[in-house]
């Protein structure tokens, strides 16, 4: 398209005997002031202007000679380096965007790695735990086994000491029966 626009250009500049006037509809002050309000501080570091498209969907008709060449030309290099800055711009957002997601999977396999170490370290302590629990009841089932062990010997003592005092209050019994004798002590808690 560029190369048409300047074949067209080059044919009529040496069809037309004379250039005529340029037309703008800005000037350069004008186009300033409206990038720049004189009242309204701007950090120029981070301004950014609005480029406005006018009547680009129509094309212009361009008549006269080098002057009319050159204009054509700079607006197809101003078209270039907008064009230029435009992918660059895409670019660099795709960079960032790139840079970003794979900051955020960094993140998450961090994130879940340190899930896993933790769940790993949790299931340890409850084997631990499990174990320890374990080892406890055995050993109060010892202890339980032992306190019934002991208490049957108790009982058992107090089986043949009451046998035994069975056996002797039957001979003293006897003893005073044979003899006719009375007991001294007829309740021995008193």
């Amino acid at each position: 398209m560029a190369e048409e626009q300047l074949k067209k250009v080059e044919a009529e500049s040496t069809a037309a005997p004379a250039p005529a006037p340029i037309e703008t509809t800005k000037t350069v002050a004008e186009e300033k002031a409206v990038i720049q309000h004189p009242e309204e501080k701007v950090d120029d570091s981070k301004a950014l202007a609005l480029v406005e498209k006018t009547g680009q969907s129509a094309p212009k008709k361009i008549s006269g000679g080098s002057i009319d060449r050159d204009i054509a030309l700079a607006d197809l290099e101003k078209e270039k380096r907008l064009s230029f800055v435009k992918a660059w711009e895409d670019s660099e957002k795709t960079k960032a965007d790139n840079k970003a997601q794979k900051k955020l999977s960094a993140v998450a396999a961090w994130e879940n790695s340190k899930k896993a170490a933790t769940e790993a370290q949790l299931r340890k302590i409850e084997e631990q735990l499990e174990k320890k629990k374990a080892e406890y009841a055995e050993k109060m089932k010892n202890k339980i086994a032992l306190i019934h062990k002991q208490a049957e010997e108790k009982k058992a003592m107090v089986e043949a000491k009451r046998g035994e005092e069975f056996l002797k209050a039957e001979e003293m019994a006897a003893k005073y029966r044979a003899t006719g004798q009375t007991p001294k002590k007829l309740l021995g808690c008193f």
